[in-house]
């Protein structure tokens, strides 16, 4: 079972972190912090104690924004450890998700925090310590892709994606109403994708055909405008695009 450290400073949100966390049958212990000076502390004890000792932690549940050392600078200090606990940022701000990740966090978990999506980030964790088997999903709904805002998992049907742009793990897609980040590599959604009309026009950027309103040439330069936005095209996708767009009914 999975021994976890929760650090917030706000002390509601950590009591309310701590319930959830120690309702769920994986955590064999939860314990607080108050700020990340204080977690880190108890994290150079559990780091003393060794992988099976008593002040062992698995996981640490962190917020970003607190005063002093705040949660990204906490999860760097760690990254320089031989053997770090898990991280899982819990926070109210979805801007800092590409900078978590690109530090390893094992999830990204957006307040309020809702009991089903903290149970998905302490899956993900109790699979890289070994501490329970995989469970097979379901497999996902091939019309419409979950995006998560604010609590709030909303339903984003991939008919109306004009595009999508790779920000490190994350992937933002854009529709006509905004857009939203998702945890899934920019090489995932061109794979799942490609037989839905979506292509691949740069190494940042993949498009649906069918909203492409213009292809543009411009002193050997080549560019889309799709979704009201005009994104370049590299020259080793030019041709194969113009191809597409030529092809299409």
């Amino acid at each position: 079972m999975l021994r976890a450290l929760a650090v917030d400073d706000e002390r509601p949100s950590l009591e309310e972190l701590l319930y959830l966390l120690n309702a769920d049958p994986r955590i064999g212990s939860a314990e607080g912090a108050g700020d990340a000076t204080e977690a880190l502390r108890r994290i150079n004890r559990a780091l003393q104690s060794g992988p099976g000792g008593p002040e062992a932690i698995d996981v640490v549940f962190l917020d970003i924004q607190m005063p002093g050392l705040d949660g990204l600078d906490l999860a760097r200090l760690l990254t320089g450890f031989a053997q770090p606990p898990l991280v899982v940022f819990v926070t109210a701000h979805e801007d800092f998700a590409v900078q978590a990740f690109d530090l390893k966090a094992v999830d990204y978990v957006l307040k309020p925090v809702r009991k089903e999506r903290l149970a998905e980030a302490i899956r993900r964790a109790a699979e890289l310590t070994g501490n329970t088997p995989r469970i097979p999903v379901h497999e996902p709904d091939p019309d419409h892709i979950p995006v998560e805002l604010g609590g709030v998992t909303r339903f984003v049907a991939v008919d109306d994606i004009t595009h999508v742009e790779a920000q490190g793990d994350y992937a933002r897609l854009h529709t006509d109403k905004g857009s939203h980040l998702v945890r899934i590599p920019l090489s995932t959604l061109e794979d799942r994708w490609r037989a839905r009309g979506f292509v691949r026009i740069h190494r940042r950027h993949l498009v649906a055909l069918r909203h492409v309103g213009e292809l543009r040439l411009d002193a050997g330069t080549v560019s889309v405008l799709v979704g009201g936005e005009e994104l370049q095209v590299s020259r080793r996708h030019a041709r194969e695009l113009r191809d597409l767009l030529m092809r299409r009914p």
